[in-house]
Order: structure tokens, then sequence, then C-alpha cells
């Protein structure tokens, strides 16, 4: 018989081998339980509360930094949000520049302090693990680079900003149509052509923002390139490569079976018991029968 020594060293082997395989099945139930946007969802944009003396960032009673939403859309009475794999153009109008917010501009713009937000990376969690920590939201950075001049009465800004989201890579648990943020950048676009004012509005307080964004989602951290392995233009709506060689496939298995199909069964079913004429095209087949692809004419 065994030793005890020999027993205890079979046990303590057996679980160290499905620890790891037990510890693997626990994080993919609980990255499977957590939610993920779907196409179209929308996702809100809130920003850190900053001081209009200083450009500090103001806390709340936690000493945690305090974030607000970004302020209304005057399109639609709503702070600004983004859709989770639409790629737009969007406009989002500040009825109206008060005081502090023309001074926090000037902040942004002189680069004393960044125009700081965040978007959750995903939806909030509905379903809590017994015996595990309750799921904490987790959000990614997104800093506006907000550019422009200043003036002694007035200021000049950049109101076109290009906004780029990206997805963690897919996981073969998510639905095709879902995914996860993983980071996101936004920055004014032609800033020193205020002269024109094409893409730049003299700013004093009182006057509307029109704000633009041209908003672009790519499906993994990686930017796309033009020479190279990655060479894809945003997420969603774009033909790729494999999608060409998969569909090629595709076509060219449904006409051999149909060809199959058609040769193998068909065809000789009804050539069965018929002349030869009687499978011709044309339908004038040998002895004047036939009335074309194997369907004899009747003589009363």
């Amino acid at each position: 018989m065994p030793s005890v020594a020999h027993l205890v060293l079979v046990l303590a082997t057996f679980l160290a081998r499905i620890r790891p395989a037990t510890a693997t099945a626990k994080a993919t139930f609980q990255e499977g339980a957590l939610p993920s946007y779907h196409y179209g969802a929308p996702i809100g944009v809130e920003c850190m509360n900053r001081s209009v003396e200083t450009g500090e960032h103001i806390e709340n009673p936690e000493h945690e930094i305090q974030w607000i939403p970004f302020p209304a859309c005057n399109e639609t009475g709503n702070p600004l949000e983004f859709h989770y794999g639409i790629e737009t153009e969007l406009n989002c109008t500040i009825p109206m520049i008060d005081d502090p917010f023309f001074h926090l501009l000037e902040f942004y713009i002189h680069s004393d302090a960044p125009l700081a937000c965040r978007l959750p990376s995903r939806p909030p969690a509905h379903v809590e693990m017994v015996g595990d920590k309750p799921y904490e939201q987790e959000y990614i950075p997104l800093v506006f680079a907000l550019a422009g001049t200043l003036q002694l009465s007035h200021l000049h800004i950049s109101t076109h900003l290009n906004v780029l989201l990206h997805s963690t890579p897919k996981h073969h648990i998510h639905p095709h149509d879902s995914g996860v943020l993983d980071s996101g950048a936004a920055y004014s676009t032609s800033p020193l052509s205020h002269m024109d004012g094409l893409s730049t509005r003299k700013l004093i307080i009182g006057d509307p923002l029109p704000l633009s964004f041209s908003v672009r989602w790519f499906p993994t951290p990686a930017l796309p390139k033009t020479e190279g392995k990655v060479e894809w233009a945003g997420m969603g709506g774009h033909v790729y490569a494999s999608t060409i060689f998969y569909s090629l496939v595709s076509f060219i298995a449904g006409v051999l079976g149909s060809a199959v199909y058609f040769f193998g069964i068909i065809l000789p079913k009804r050539l069965k018991g018929r002349g030869l004429g009687g499978a011709t095209p044309l339908g004038y087949g040998m002895n004047g029968v036939g009335n074309g692809w194997g369907y004899s004419k009747r003589i009363d």
C-alpha cells in the first residue's frame, strides 16, 4: 500500500494543477459577468471641476476629485455624449459663455489647466458575485486639447475637434456589436487659422460657443497604418482582406455544391426513361422529340 507521504504528495500535485484552471475560469466568468457597451449605446462625458480663480481642481468632502457633466448642448439639451461605435460629425453649441466659464476657457487655451474629462469604460454593473468585492466603475481619461489665442478683451478658440476613441481587443465571450473602452484623445484642428474664420471663433462673454466634433472609433488600441499589417479605417462598416477572402471561398463552395447537386441528382432523374433529345437545351433532339431540358412533347 502507498505511504501517507506519497498520498499527500499526489494530492498536492493534483491541487497545484487544478488551481490555475480554476482561477482562469473564475476570471473568465467575472469578465463575462461585467457589462459591455452595445453598438450605439450613449456614453456621457464628465469633466474635472475647477476653480475659476486658480484653475485648480476641486475636491469633494472625501478629498476626491469632483467630476461634473460636460456643459449642456443646445442641440439636445443634454451634456455632451458619444455613442459606442458610431462615427459621426457631432455639433454641440454651448448657449452662452458666462464670466466664470470664460475664465476657465482662458486656463484651457493657455494650458495653465487642461480640459480634463473622462468616460466610463463600461456601463454600470448590475450583477454582483457572492464573496467578491463589488465592481468599482472604471474610467478612461479624455483630455480635450483646446487651442486658441488670448487677447485683452476677447479670445479666439478653435471650434472643431477630432475625437479618437479606442476599444479593447475583442474577446470571444463578447457579442459582435459590443465592447469596452480602452483609451481616447481629443484635440483642436487648425488652431492658427483664426484670421480666415473657417474653424475658429472670436469669443467674448455672453457669446455662444459652437463646438463640432469629428468622432472616429478604432477596434483596438493600435492606430491605423498606410503600410503594414494594420490597414483598417475605424470601427464597423469597413472591408477587410479576410472578409473578401471568406466571401470568395463561400461563393465558390456554393457554386460547386449547386453544380454537384444538379448534375448528380436532378439531371439523372430527368434523363431517366427519356430519349437523348429530351435533354438538349434547344429541345430538338434525335427523332424530333424533346422540348427543352428533358421535357418531351406530348403527341395526341
